[in-house]
C-alpha cells in the first residue's frame, strides 16, 4: 500500500496529502494488524511518528498479537523514539497476547537505557509474561548483570 511505504520511507509531504485526503488513514492498520504509528516507530522514522501522533494517532493502539508501538521499539533500543511515545502517553504496563510488556521486551534485549526510561515512566517491574517471567527474570536468563542490577533496585 502506498501509504505504508510512505511512512517506511518517512515521506512526510505524501503522508500528509493522503491524510488530508482520508483522515481515518491515520489508524488504518495493514494486513498484520500494524498501524500507521507501529510501522513508523519500528522503521524508526521519527518524523513520520511525530507527524502521524500530531494527526491524532492512538500511542497505545495495539496490533494483531497486541504489540504497541512502544513495545515494537523497545527492543531496538532508540531513545527519541521512546521518549516521543513516552511524551504522548504510551501506556508502559500494557500487555500483548503474550502477557509481554514494553519493559519485559526491553529487557530481554539488554536495553538497558530503554529500561532505565521505562522505569522512570512508571513501569511495573513485577507484570509477568504468559510464562510467569518477569522482565528481571529475562534479564537473569540473559546473564545481564547490569539490567538484573537496575531492575531488582526496580
Amino acid at each position: 500500500m502506498e501509504f505504508f511505504n510512505a511512512i517506511r520511507q518517512g515521506n512526510i509531504s505524501s503522508l500528509e496529502a493522503m491524510i488530508q485526503t482520508d483522515s481515518a488513514l491515520v489508524e488504518k492498520a495493514d494486513p498484520r494488524g500494524f498501524t500507521p504509528l507501529i510501522m513508523a516507530t519500528y522503521s524508526e522514522q521519527v518524523e513520520a511518528a511525530q507527524f502521524l501522533l500530531s494527526a491524532g494517532a492512538n500511542v497505545n493502539q495495539q496490533d494483531a498479537s497486541g504489540n504497541t508501538a512502544l513495545m515494537g521499539i523497545a527492543f531496538k533500543g532508540h531513545q527519541q523514539i521512546i521518549q516521543l511515545l513516552l511524551d504522548h502517553g504510551a501506556d508502559v504496563n500494557l500487555q500483548n497476547q503474550n502477557g509481554s510488556t514494553a519493559l519485559i521486551f526491553a529487557a530481554t534485549f539488554g536495553q538497558a537505557e530503554v529500561v532505565k526510561a521505562l522505569l522512570a515512566a512508571g513501569a511495573d517491574a513485577s507484570i509477568q509474561d504468559a510464562a510467569g517471567k518477569t522482565a528481571l527474570a529475562h534479564a537473569q536468563e540473559k546473564g545481564n548483570q547490569e539490567l538484573v542490577a537496575l531492575l531488582e533496585k526496580g
